[in-house]
């Protein structure tokens, strides 16, 4: 019978090790990003994966939660006859934590996958060999441009969806309830500060890093043929999720604690 006690530390070693593995991609991986050469055509390959072909599925996303945001404040607030804080309340929310958490999610699932996969695949195909072989640093060529490409759309993203979002809650708030246009846009003016759209586009440079660098680790560090491709997958996206929610209350903290 296995001893329990051994087992909990054979799962810490392993713990450990592993934590130290991910510690040394990242400063591996960061490193390059500072240090020629550059490989420009990759970068805005990857700028245009990440930017350009997400913001459908982003603006989406921001779209209708500006739109719920304004239905469930209106049902909130009516009880208390304070409908005139629903531009307010619809304009903070998706600036400072719907835009950029809703952004990052998203992302995380289309291209954090798909970063993972890509990568994974050249890992067990021996092509990440090959191109050490031919003397190209694959964290140079393959995850370098994903980290820049991640810290710089991101925050293109987020700024796209925060007015996105904002004009979902102005459509449900003026042509639903009735609104008058012109008071609900000053609202929202009067009330939204620089530090509520800064503090979600520096939310979301930090979630663009987190997707790019759990897919790449995931996939440079796969195994196993297609099911361990696939394994890699599934373990970029939970980790960038869940590492995006815990980050995210993180700078919240720091950006809005008295």
């Amino acid at each position: 019978m296995t001893n329990p006690l051994a087992l909990l530390g054979r799962a810490f070693i392993d713990f450990v090790r592993a934590t130290g593995r991910f510690a040394l991609f990242t400063g591996r991986s960061v490193s390059h990003v500072v240090r020629p050469p550059f490989y420009f055509s990759q970068i805005f390959k990857q700028m245009l994966d990440i930017g350009y072909y997400s913001l459908p599925v982003v603006g989406l996303t921001t779209l209708f939660a500006g739109m719920v945001l304004a239905l469930q404040s209106y049902t909130g607030f009516s009880r208390l006859n304070a409908e005139s804080a629903i531009a307010t309340v619809v304009a903070l929310s998706i600036t400072r934590e719907l835009a950029p958490v809703f952004a990052g999610l998203m992302v995380a699932g289309r291209i954090g996958a798909s970063i993972a996969a890509e990568i994974g695949t050249m890992r067990v195909t021996e092509q990440i060999d090959a191109l050490t072989t031919l003397s190209t640093n694959p964290l140079k060529y393959l995850v370098m441009p994903r980290l820049l490409a991640g810290v710089i759309m991101l925050p293109c993203l987020v700024l796209v969806g925060d007015i996105i979002g904002i004009f979902g809650g102005f459509i449900v708030s003026v042509y639903r309830f009735g609104f008058n246009a012109a008071n609900y846009i000053s609202q929202t003016w009067e009330y939204l500060e620089p530090i509520d759209v800064t503090s979600g586009l520096v939310k979301a440079s930090v979630f663009g890093f987190i997707v790019a660098l759990m897919g790449c680790h995931c996939g440079y560090n796969s195994k196993g043929g297609a099911a361990g491709v696939g394994t890699a997958t599934t373990n970029a996206v939970v980790s960038a999720s869940i590492l995006i929610l815990v980050s995210n209350y993180l700078l919240t903290g720091i950006f809005f604690s008295d």
